[in-house]
């Protein structure tokens, strides 16, 4: 029986959220979760979302959607998830179709996606539409509770006394002034050098303050940012809450070119991990590129572990540069 294919509405969360969860149980996420990233999207980007119901039960979703932090108009993410018990029926392909039939009317000349290599269904049904791989991702994990922590003594200490750096959480820069400010351009410097098939697309302020400090899983306290003794912010690396299990998901570890190779992200790194200590979270996740030697080298003397990577997709549709606009 062909599945019955609607859209989206805000009473769909539950039944949604609980077919991701079943589909990628490693990564669960809470209905609240999804609920603010939804109220905190950027405007400018479309998107859009679909249910497939099976005897009036939700058992896949199929979306389209654009990042703001690398924005092109006719760029778009596609989605597609299936509830494990209903896979191999057609649903996922009538999910996909859908979701590129709406897309048509926007001229899209590239679609994308994100599949992790031991999904081997989802990467076959990718490689079948004809999207091809262009980067690569190790995931990583880091068992907080076997960390030692003794091979790494002083890091800091060493690293204040070579460059005059300290290393201070947001909640502890509460009283600079211009610390929202100066955190935002940081980011938008890094992130320029983070490792993407798309270029980097800078994002309003307002909106960097809602998906950062105002987002439901920023913990003030685990967001580290390297000082200069002049004040100036130099380095950052954080932790974010994930809301469905006990680990910690690390966002944006990076330095400025001025202050690279000094062992600064590797004092920010440790602190990370120390934080994960006190706190009793059980494992610290981070994703990198894979040709990243530098940032792959820090957690690897740490101690994360390789996982399964993670492959992003293109299928370009039309013969046109991809560069954002």
């Amino acid at each position: 029986m062909q599945p019955t294919i609607r859209p989206f509405t805000p009473e769909d969360y539950p039944a949604t959220v609980a077919v991701t969860n079943a589909a990628t149980p490693e990564y669960p996420r809470t209905v609240e979760e999804v609920k603010a990233w939804d109220a905190r999207r950027d405007p400018k980007c479309k998107r859009e979302r679909w249910v497939a119901e099976q005897n009036g039960q939700v058992v896949g979703v199929g979306m389209y959607d654009q990042s703001p932090w690398a924005y092109h108009p006719r760029r778009f993410s596609v989605f597609v998830a299936v509830h494990p018990e209903q896979q191999c029926r057609g649903i996922g392909a009538a999910l996909y179709d859908r979701v590129v039939d709406a897309l048509a009317p926007f001229d899209p000349i590239a679609l994308r996606g994100y599949l992790r290599e031991d999904m081997t269904r989802a990467v076959r049904f990718a490689a079948k539409r004809g999207y091809v791989e262009d980067m690569r991702e190790w995931e990583s994990r880091l068992d907080v509770a076997a960390f030692d922590p003794a091979p790494f003594a002083g890091a800091e200490e060493r690293v204040r006394a070579a460059t005059g750096v300290t290393i201070k959480t947001v909640r502890e820069l509460a009283a600079d002034p211009d610390r929202d400010r100066k955190l935002y351009e940081l980011d938008e410097e890094l992130l320029a050098d983070v490792p993407s098939p798309d270029k980097h697309t800078p994002v309003g302020f307002e909106h960097w303050v809602q998906n950062v400090l105002e987002s439901p899983n920023h913990l003030p306290d685990a967001l580290f940012v390297a000082v200069t003794e002049s004040g100036d912010y130099v380095g950052v690396s954080s932790l974010w809450k994930r809301q469905a299990d006990n680990d910690l998901d690390t966002g944006l570890t990076g330095v400025r070119r001025s202050h690279r190779r000094r062992g600064i992200a590797l004092a920010l790194k440790l602190r990370a991990v120390a934080y994960a200590r006190e706190h009793g979270h059980p494992t610290i996740r981070t994703e990198n590129e894979t040709n990243n030697r530098a940032m792959l080298s820090i957690n690897e003397a740490l101690g994360f572990v390789k996982q399964p990577a993670w492959l992003l997709v293109v299928k370009k549709i039309k013969d046109e540069p991809l560069e954002n606009s």
